[in-house]
């Protein structure tokens, strides 16, 4: 079965799914993309080898088997109001912002039963995303089916309680750029200093995965771990890092998770 998809945005998040998606070979009958803005629109026409077609109307998408809604927050009110009682039975919308609940959507689309939310996660790109989905009751197992293995193209997807979205927000969704100023800032020094770069490229690939099982399957402390490895050029400011991650992670998690309803 070849999918048709609706974009309501064109930005980040379109550009990283559809590419993962066209990379992948995914069958992809068409996509239509709203974005207003003309630069995002000609980065996401320029950066993904597929055939896209823009509209100028959030409403232009209704005949598409999938509408993800990739804006931020603030943009999904509007977009779903130009949606609400304009849906075909038979259409799922997918939210991939965090902070609205699936009520809050339904609520929003006119009662619109036929809902799921994901957590989008950068290395989608490449085939080896995380990105976690619920789904609303209203959802056929027929349309949730569908959906996982269209996401499941892009990395896993696992089935997650809808109050552990914005965890993983945090997690998977804003992850990656705890890490790549670290590792693009080694490969800098280092192949600087002589280490061939696709050394460094299978060094850095193992040294993650040896550091993650370690953590993970040694059966050590904290204390243990950090402690296996005597010389510690960061130790300094390692105290700074922690609470850096703390004060930062904690105030956007604030702004992100869904408001209570009334």
């Amino acid at each position: 079965m070849a999918y048709t998809l609706g974009f309501a945005g064109g930005g980040r998040i379109a550009r990283i799914m559809l590419g993962g998606w066209f990379r992948s070979g995914a069958p992809i009958a068409r996509v239509k993309f709203a974005e207003p803005d003309d630069g995002a629109a000609n980065l996401l026409l320029s950066r993904v080898s597929g055939t896209l077609e823009r509209v100028s109307q959030v409403a232009e998408l209704i005949d598409s088997q999938f509408i993800f809604l990739a804006v931020h927050p603030p943009a999904i009110p509007a977009v779903t109001a130009e949606l609400s009682g304009k849906l075909n039975p038979g259409c799922v919308v997918v939210s991939l912002a965090p902070k609205f609940t699936l009520s809050q959507l339904r609520r929003q689309l006119g009662d619109f039963p036929n809902i799921a939310r994901v957590i989008p996660n950068a290395p989608s790109l490449v085939g080896k995303g995380y990105n976690p989905v619920c789904v609303a009751e209203g959802l056929s197992e027929t349309q949730k089916a569908s959906l996982l293995t269209l996401l499941e193209v892009l990395g896993k997807s696992p089935l997650v309680p809808e109050s552990h979205l914005e965890l993983y927000a945090l997690l998977t969704g804003m992850g990656p750029t705890y890490f790549w100023p670290q590792f693009y800032e080694l490969r800098s020094i280092l192949t600087g200093l002589g280490l061939p770069p696709e050394d460094f490229q299978a060094a850095l690939h193992d040294l993650v995965l040896g550091a993650l099982a370690t953590m993970n399957d040694s059966s050590l402390s904290e204390t243990d771990v950090l402690d296996l490895v005597p010389l510690k050029p960061l130790g300094e400011i390692e105290g700074t890092l922690r609470q850096a991650y703390r004060d930062k992670l904690l105030a956007i998690y604030e702004k992100i998770r869904p408001v209570a309803e009334r």
